[in-house]
């Protein structure tokens, strides 16, 4: 089992790694072809779009076909559109590449969550999803500095080593990950004929869209909170690469080791309650940053709070999901594609209002997000109360 765990924390690590290496790079080589700052949301936008509308397919597709394909295929394509985006030449084609990687991209998160739950106890799941955002986190944090040093040598040469990354992840892929679905297994799913949103069923209906306005609210506020942090203490670049790595970081530590052992003696509906009331508090001390440090403190706590909710809601949504393992996590990174793609608009409308307000708003929402699982837990339970911290 620790083989496979580690196999897996490497594909999301390396995954994420290569998307992490073209986020600082990006915007400026989409100005090198021409793009105005609305062909750059537009740009960005695609991606996320793609995300959405695919994440369900390929989960639904892995559970009839099996994990290791669909993995393969997500990689494949995955690593052929950082090449295709090195090598473009015109504004549309940046267009056609970064749609084609949102499609594809879209199959390696729920399919490795799958493969996660395929593997796991119903008491070590949460342990491993963990892990595996741990992973995603990582690769995330590290990507953006390796991304920014390598575009001294040319904007391209992230792309291409982005590109030569996950195309190495796909040879590991192919060697090491056995298939986690047996043909018996993928039969049976083939019989039941389920759609691509099977899994949206009250009451985890109510977790999906709890896991879309979480992750709205953490979009929101990582599209402001340098304007923010500008406006109320005059950080710099530098400064803001030092917050967002600070919380990256505990955040990993939290899913990588600690959520197994939080889900193992409170349970997932627990610890799920505690991220929620931390993100709560996190977004209100945010409107109390004055400093480097204060920031740095403030977005910590609700990084920790954050990064209990997504592996919890995931283990739990696959212990009691009637649906594919497949179909479910797919469908749940469909909602946070979804968040993704609404939350910076909204965060960036509240802001204009007023600094604040993003994270007002963001606290108002996490405590809307309780409610929502108060909802699921009376739906879950039959009974009309008696929940608390």
């Amino acid at each position: 089992m620790k083989k496979v765990y580690l196999a897996l924390f490497a594909v999301m690590f390396m995954v994420m790694l290569g998307f992490g290496i073209i986020i600082p790079i990006l915007p400026y080589y989409a100005k090198s072809f021409g793009a105005d700052s609305l062909q750059l949301g537009l740009l960005m936008a695609a991606y996320s779009v793609m995300n959405f509308l695919f994440a369900p397919v390929w989960g639904a597709v892995s559970d009839r076909i099996g994990r290791k394909p669909v993995l393969l295929i997500g990689l494949a394509g995955f690593a052929a559109s950082y090449f295709l985006f090195a090598m473009a030449t015109e504004l549309w084609q940046l267009f056609a590449t970064r749609i084609l990687a949102g499609m594809l991209s879209a199959a390696a998160l729920p399919t490795v969550m799958a493969y996660v739950a395929d593997v796991t106890t119903p008491e070590t799941r949460a342990k491993g999803m963990g892990m595996v955002g741990a992973a995603a986190g990582l690769g995330f944090i590290f990507g953006p500095a390796i991304g920014g040093s390598l575009s001294r040598f040319g904007n391209p040469v992230p792309f291409w080593t982005a590109g030569a990354l996950v195309a190495t992840n796909f040879i590991f892929t192919a060697l090491v990950l056995k298939e986690s679905v047996s043909s018996e297994q993928r039969s049976q799913n083939a019989a039941r004929k389920e759609t691509t949103w099977s899994a949206f069923k009250p009451p985890l209906s109510y977790l999906y869209l709890m896991q879309l306005i979480v992750t709205l609210s953490l979009a929101g506020l990582e599209a402001t909170f340098a304007y923010y942090a500008l406006s109320v203490f005059g950080a710099a670049e530098f400064d803001m690469a030092m917050i967002f790595m600070i919380m990256g970081i505990a955040g990993a530590l939290v899913q990588g080791g600690l959520i197994g052992r939080l889900t193992k003696s409170l349970g997932e509906e627990k610890v799920i309650q505690i991220g929620l009331l931390l993100s709560t508090v996190g977004f209100l001390l945010i409107t109390q940053v004055h400093s480097f440090a204060t920031a740095a403190v403030y977005l910590t706590v609700f990084g920790l709070g954050n990064s209990m909710i997504r592996p919890a809601v995931s283990a739990l949504i696959s212990k009691k999901t009637e649906a594919g393992q497949g179909s479910s996590m797919g469908l749940l990174g469909s909602m946070d594609s979804l968040g993704r793609i609404a939350g910076p608009v909204i965060g960036g409308f509240l802001y204009k209002l007023g600094i604040t307000l993003p994270y007002v708003a963001g606290a108002a929402i996490s405590a809307a997000a309780i409610v929502m699982f108060f909802a699921y837990l009376k739906m879950e339970r039959g009974t009309g109360g008696g929940y608390s911290l």
